[in-house]
């Protein structure tokens, strides 16, 4: 199952790598899909809480919404 997420804060290459390091680090996350810095989201594959997700990311220093 593929999880959505819009990403606020990210600025650059850095903030990209630090959100798709976060997110693979969260339980039931098998892949991290995309991270796109023009989007403003990201993409997980697999069946993670959401609300790990959303913490995972708050804890990297952005802040996340589950679509």
């Amino acid at each position: 199952m593929k999880t959505k997420l819009n990403i606020q804060g990210m600025s650059c290459g850095h903030c990209v790598g630090a959100v798709r390091d976060a997110l693979s680090q969260v339980a039931g996350v098998e892949t991290v899909i995309d991270v796109n810095l023009d989007r403003a989201e990201a993409i997980v594959e697999g069946q993670p809480d959401k609300d790990q997700l959303v913490a995972a990311v708050a804890a990297a220093g952005y802040e996340a919404k589950v679509n």
